[in-house]
């Protein structure tokens, strides 16, 4: 193996602000060279990585500086741990590789990785690989990046990166998937600008920004996996720091975290809530998305009871709570039966919001025939469960766990009166609304051929 060359005299060089100092930063240390001059470097005569070689031992030659951040193309560290794949398939290998789909379209996957990222086809690459094998991301690109910097002679930091492309932007772009001694994120939040106001919400995400600049030098068919950015010493750490993990968001801050494709299984049936208040808005914008669902004769058979005083709440479950237990005692039930029947509905109260769905009968037909008027009723039936699904798959988008409960149906009398709703108002049930406790079980595989009939 042939090490790398000297830098070659490909060089990016751009003015740039001085790197300020975020509020939740302590202060860097002052950068060795000019803070406003940066320079790229293309690291040329690396030639091909094989399975087994070390990306630190490539670079020994490559002129680093201490203070310098080494950039290194995922493809190389992929190669360099045995990440090639024999893949005729290369579908097959996407869909290893994917934890979760998160949309599709035709051939085009965006999928979330085992490691975290959101991206095209899982990181899964056909490209610079030899033809009949596919590149898979490194296992942990922040472990890669701590081993490279460990066989570096020099102090300086390193980022793994690789090729994203980017919701509403035509493109693509280099970012960081895995970096080691190298500050992830600048946080200026509760700064001040120039002017005097607050800065509420800027995060710069420094190690994507190196690597976008980085990937400016190494192109994507000059056959340069790795480049030097310098004068950025004072990103530079003497630890390896966390990595790229701050650069994910997390799921529960993550407003785009449902895809297409994954919206609909979003909706989890939560039993046991945080306690934490629920977001009435977000309840209502709940509610628009069921009011969209199809109804029969373009009517609006839905309505939504939101039982947000907690008097009233109360009020209602001890009710309904009398009236389960006349029944089952009328039905012969016993008392430690009827105890243990009367637990299932504390998933009602221990939700902190309850919704109560409604069937309305305005604008249906009615008929001489029974037989008629009682499909008539069946299909304001379908179309207020078809409401109440939009709304739990809605609540579900907004961050909100539900469990949809029939106990309504039961006591339909208690309820109206209680909620003080008019006789034509039928209480489809009660839907708990708040934030889950912990994450929902794993959905029970089903397969879809098992519920179909094709003639």
């Amino acid at each position: 193996m042939t090490a790398s060359q000297p830098p070659s005299p490909a060089t990016a060089s751009q003015p740039s602000t001085p790197a300020a100092t975020a509020s939740r930063h302590p202060a860097p240390a002052e950068p060795a060279t000019d803070a406003r001059r940066i320079e790229v470097i293309a690291v040329t005569g690396i030639g091909e990585v094989r399975p087994g070689d070390d990306v630190a031992a490539l670079l020994k030659d490559a002129g680093l500086h201490d203070g310098d951040i080494v950039v290194v193309t995922s493809k190389i560290v992929s190669k360099a741990e045995g990440r090639v794949r024999q893949a005729p398939d290369r579908a097959q290998a996407i869909e290893d590789e994917t934890a979760r789909v998160v949309a599709r379209r035709g051939d085009t996957v965006i999928s979330q990785t085992r490691q975290g990222f959101v991206m095209a086809a899982a990181g899964v690459d056909a490209s610079n690989t030899e033809p009949g094998t596919v590149l898979l991301l490194p296992v942990d690109p922040d472990a890669s990046a701590r081993r490279i910097r460990a066989g570096l002679s020099e102090r300086a930091g390193v980022i793994v990166s690789d090729t994203f492309g980017r919701p509403w932007r035509n493109g693509l772009t280099d970012v960081a998937i895995g970096a080691a001694g190298v500050r992830p994120l600048d946080d200026f939040r509760g700064a001040s600008d120039g002017y005097g106001n607050e800065l509420s919400a800027t995060v710069t995400a420094l190690a994507d920004e190196i690597a976008g600049a980085a990937e400016l030098v190494k192109g994507k068919l000059d056959g340069v996996p790795v480049a030097i950015v310098r004068g950025l010493s004072h990103l530079v750490t003497d630890d390896d720091g966390p990595g790229v993990r701050p650069l994910v968001r997390a799921a529960d801050e993550d407003l785009f975290r449902y895809g297409s494709r994954d919206v609909v299984f979003a909706r989890r049936t939560i039993r046991e809530f945080a306690d934490r208040p629920v977001d009435p808005v977000a309840v209502r914008r709940a509610v628009a998305a069921g009011i969209a669902a199809p109804a029969p004769h373009h009517t609006t058979p839905w309505r939504f009871v939101l039982v947000e005083s907690p008097e009233t709440r109360t009020k209602l479950l001890d009710a309904m709570r009398e009236a389960w237990i006349s029944d089952l005692r009328g039905d012969g039930f016993t008392e430690q039966s009827i105890a243990k029947r009367i637990k299932r509905g504390d998933v009602l109260r221990n939700a902190p919001y309850l919704v109560v769905p409604c069937l309305v009968m305005e604008g249906s037909h009615t008929y001489r025939d029974e037989r008629r008027n009682a499909s008539e009723r069946e299909m304001f039936v379908v179309a207020t469960g078809a409401g109440v699904e939009n709304f739990l798959i809605q609540l579900a988008v907004e961050g909100l766990g539900s469990a949809w409960v029939s106990s309504t149906m039961f006591c339909r009398p208690v309820v109206r009166e209680v909620l003080g709703l008019p006789g034509s108002w039928d209480p489809m049930g009660c839907v708990a609304v708040g934030h889950a406790a912990a994450p929902p079980r794993e959905r029970a595989p089903r397969d879809p051929d098992e519920f179909i009939v094709t003639r």
